[in-house]
C-alpha cells in the first residue's frame, strides 16, 4: 500500500546528525519491507504550535510503499527516537 510520512526532528541536531536520523528512518522502512518513492526534506521550518519548548523543526515528506501489517511497527519506532518530534502517517489512495 501507498503511504506518505512526514515526521519532525528537533532543530539542535548538527547536519551530520540530521543524515543519521534520515537514513535511521529509512532503514526502518526497508527493514519492514517497504520502499521509499520519494522524498522531499524541506528543511528548518517553524513549528505552528510549540512542542516541549520548541519553536522550530527539520520537516520531511516521504511517499513510501510499505505492507500495511508494518505500519504500527514504524510508528512504534518514531515514537521510540527521542529527535522526532511529531510524525503522522497517511494512506495514499491509488488513482
Amino acid at each position: 500500500m501507498s503511504y506518505e510520512l512526514m515526521y519532525i526532528v528537533r532543530p539542535t541536531l548538527d547536519e551530520q546528525a540530521l543524515a543519521a536520523m534520515h537514513e535511521r528512518i529509512d532503514k526502518f522502512i526497508v527493514t519492514a519491507g517497504g520502499e521509499i518513492v520519494k522524498r522531499e526534506d524541506w528543511g528548518k521550518r517553524r513549528l505552528a504550535f510549540p512542542i516541549a519548548k520548541v519553536t522550530e523543526g527539520f520537516y520531511s515528506v516521504l511517499q513510501i510503499k510499505l505492507p500495511s501489517t508494518a505500519v504500527r511497527d514504524l510508528e512504534r519506532n518514531l515514537q521510540l527516537l527521542e529527535d522526532v518530534l511529531r510524525y503522522l502517517v497517511t494512506r495514499v489512495e491509488s488513482e
